[in-house]
């Protein structure tokens, strides 16, 4: 019988979280516009600009950003279409749209972008059998590409323009025996597909098509003896991997089911004491978007100092509750979200869920690159 891949802890291992480190390294990336870094992660900036604020606002920090310098460049990368480029000058995709977006959430600033555009460049991206492409220039379907579009719509309040229920049809499409789901038809189960499907199928009101216990079962079985949680069976351990798996397992109220100390431990672990930030496991270099996931998953567990996050949007719950609040008042863009012919079946999903994460640790008994300069 051989051991499962794992990740070595270290010698000496850490039991704090080192908040004024890791708000310090997330704010150097303000200005680093003379690093290699930033010349390197030029195409994902719109990412790494929303890996580094959300991680800022979880940790309470979100203030000390250049919130005007921020909405004007996200502005900047708005395209006629209304699609988003990773950066100024880039072609848009669906994947930096949702990043522009959930941005834009974080600064209570929507209204700064053509939001009539940005619904318009996501409708026009779903096909005739649900799924979404991610741009209009590679015809690639991905699991991935209907939650950014269920989210972004959802945050925008309207879910309705598009073909709700066809998009779920194709997420269930890519459920596969084990409770599980790819990126497409057929493909092996993934725990950040996982997430996604999950997560498009929570803002569509369609969990019903979840088998939580075997799904559930199959996350949990991700963590190894590190405590920290890998992606798919025979995988190194991974930090953003606390998100993708606990996120799921929070939508579907099975957080309990893993071992929350252990965890905790892994992320404390792959923390970089001298200069803050986290890395994907411990001894290796620390990155905005491994930060995040670190940040996000012990706000998940209940990691005292930190902001509840929502486990569907990764945005703190308070950015979610005041979007859906406006939205159900009639004073947020485009409001009524969830309601019209967009369903496609005759079929309204329900009120878009803002579930809190809890109130305490779970379960206590009692590779991507820096985003460089974020702008």
């Amino acid at each position: 019988m051989t051991t499962p891949m794992d990740a070595p802890l270290p010698t000496v291992t850490h039991t704090e979280l080192f908040l004024e480190k890791h708000a310090k390294y997330l704010h150097w990336f303000e200005g680093a516009v003379d690093e290699l870094e930033y010349c390197i992660t030029e195409h994902l900036r719109v990412s790494g600009v929303y890996w580094t604020l959300t991680a800022m606002d979880l940790l309470g920090e979100l203030e000390s950003m250049d919130r005007e310098r921020i909405i004007k460049f996200v502005q900047g990368c708005q395209h006629e279409c209304g699609g988003f480029g990773g950066s100024t000058s880039h072609d848009p995709h669906l994947l930096y749209t949702l990043s522009a977006v959930q941005v834009l959430c974080l600064y209570d600033a929507v209204e700064a972008v053509d939001v009539e555009a940005i619904v318009r460049f996501v409708c026009g991206l779903q096909q005739e059998d649900g799924s979404f492409h991610g741009d209009t220039f590679v015809n690639e379907q991905d699991t991935r590409f209907t939650f950014c579009a269920f989210a972004c719509l959802s945050l925008l309040g309207r879910l309705d323009a598009v073909d709700v229920q066809g998009g779920v049809a194709f997420v269930v499409r890519c459920r596969n025996f084990d409770g599980g789901f790819g990126c497409v038809p057929g493909s092996e189960s993934h725990a950040g597909q996982i997430f996604c499907c999950v997560g498009a199928l929570a803002i569509a009101g369609a969990m019903h098509h979840v088998d939580v216990d075997a799904l559930g079962w199959w996350l949990c079985e991700r963590q190894l003896r590190s405590g920290g949680l890998n992606g798919r069976p025979e995988k190194l351990p991974d930090v953003c991997y606390s998100w993708w798996v606990l996120s799921a397992l929070a939508i579907m109220d099975r957080l309990h089911w893993v071992d929350g100390p252990a965890l905790q431990g892994f992320i404390l672990n792959a923390q970089d004491e001298e200069t803050g930030g986290i890395a994907d496991r411990p001894g290796d270099v620390v990155d905005p978007f491994h930060t995040l996931f670190g940040v996000a998953g012990l706000s998940l567990l209940g990691w005292p100092g930190l902001a509840p996050v929502n486990p569907i949007y990764c945005l703190p719950q308070r950015t979610v509750e005041r979007v859906f609040s406006r939205q159900a008042a009639g004073a947020g863009v485009g409001a009524g979200a969830g309601a019209g012919a967009g369903t496609g079946a005759g079929e309204t999903p329900a009120a878009v869920p803002c579930i809190p994460p809890p109130a305490s640790s779970v379960g206590t008994g009692s590779s991507a690159p820096g985003a460089g300069a974020i702008i």
